[in-house]
C-alpha cells in the first residue's frame, strides 16, 4: 500500500499544482498552493484505488482525486479560522490565515472549492453522465447535508446545556469527516457507473475508525509528529470518543469498524488488498 499511496501522493501533487499554475499570479494562488501542499492524501488514494476496482484508468481517475483533495484543503483552510477552529498549526507549518490573512484565508478557501468543482468537469473522468454523477455526488457530501453540516453541529455542540451523546457524536463526524470520505471511495463505482453501496459501506466505517484515531491521537499524539496543536479537545471540555469511551474503549470502537470496513469488502475479494490496507492504517498511524 504504501508504494501505491506514494505514488499517488506525487501525482496529486502535480495534479494541483499544474491547476493553480493557471491561475492569476498573487496572493490568492500563493495561499492556494500553500493549503494543497503536503499532506497524507488518503482521499485521493481512495478515488484512485475505487477508481482501480472498477477497470478506471488512473488518468481518468487522477482529476477527481485532485477535485478531492482541493475541497479537503478548502474545508481545513476554514475550520482553522479564528471564528471555526481557531488553530495556527496545520500540516506542522503556520495556518493559512496566519501566514497571509482572515480575508486571503476566506478567499483561497472559496477558490479552493471551485476548483474541485472545475476539476470534476474534465473531458479525461469520461463520459458527461459521469462527471454529472461526480458533481452531484461532490456536491451533497460537501454542503449542508454533509461536510458543512458536521462542522455546524460541531459548532452548535460549544454552547451545548450539556455534552453530546455517543450517537450524536457519530452523526456529527458523519458529516464532518465521513461525509467526504464516502464521496472519494464511492468515485470508482460512480464513474463507472457501477453500485457503489459496498464502498459506501466500506467508507462509512473506515470514516468513524478515522475520527476515532483523531480522537486518541489529540490525547496521546505528539505535535511534532502529528503537525498540528493536540490537547485542544480537552482544553475545550468538548465530548469526543476518547472523552465518552476511555483510551481502550476507543481503540477497542476503532478496530470494530475497521474489521466491518474490511468485510465490507468481501465481494472484491484479494483486488481490495490495499483498500482493507488503508483502513488499517488509519488506526495505527501517528501522524
Amino acid at each position: 500500500m504504501q508504494d501505491r499511496l506514494g505514488a499517488v501522493q506525487v501525482q496529486v501533487q502535480a495534479a494541483l499544482d499544474h491547476a493553480i499554475d493557471g491561475l492569476p499570479s498573487g496572493a490568492l494562488a500563493d495561499a492556494m498552493r500553500y493549503a494543497v501542499s503536503g499532506g497524507k492524501r488518503l482521499r485521493a488514494f481512495l478515488v484512485m484505488e475505487s477508481a482501480r476496482l472498477h477497470g478506471i484508468a488512473d488518468r481518468a481517475a487522477l482529476p477527481v482525486a485532485a477535485a478531492v483533495e482541493a475541497l479537503h484543503a478548502y474545508s481545513l483552510v476554514h475550520d482553522d479560522l479564528p471564528a471555526m477552529d481557531d488553530d495556527d498549526l496545520r500540516r506542522g507549518q503556520p495556518t493559512v490565515h496566519v501566514k497571509w490573512s482572515e480575508a486571503t484565508a476566506i478567499l483561497a478557501g472559496d477558490a479552493l472549492q471551485t476548483l474541485a468543482f472545475g476539476l470534476l468537469t474534465d473531458p479525461a473522468i469520461g463520459a458527461a453522465e459521469a462527471r454529472l454523477r461526480l458533481v452531484a455526488s461532490l456536491a451533497w457530501a460537501a454542503g449542508a447535508q454533509g461536510m458543512v453540516w458536521g462542522q455546524s453541529l460541531d459548532i452548535e455542540a460549544e454552547t451545548a446545556p450539556t455534552p453530546l451523546d455517543l450517537a450524536a457524536i457519530m452523526r456529527l463526524q458523519g458529516g464532518k469527516t465521513g461525509a467526504l470520505i464516502r464521496f472519494a471511495a464511492t468515485a470508482g463505482p460512480l464513474i463507472a457507473g457501477d453500485d457503489p453501496a459496498a464502498l459506501d459501506r466500506y467508507a462509512a466505517e473506515m470514516g468513524l475508525a478515522f475520527q476515532i484515531a483523531d480522537d486518541i491521537l489529540d490525547v496521546t499524539g505528539d505535535e511534532v509528529r502529528t503537525g498540528k496543536r493536540v490537547g485542544k479537545d480537552d482544553a475545550a471540555g468538548k465530548a469526543t470518543f476518547v472523552s465518552l469511551l476511555g483510551l481502550d474503549g476507543a481503540r477497542i470502537a476503532a478496530q470494530n469498524h475497521v474489521t466491518a470496513a474490511e468485510a465490507a469488502l468481501a465481494q472484491y475479494g484479494a483486488t481490495a488488498g490495499n483498500l482493507r490496507a488503508l483502513a488499517r492504517f488509519v488506526i495505527e498511524r501517528d501522524t
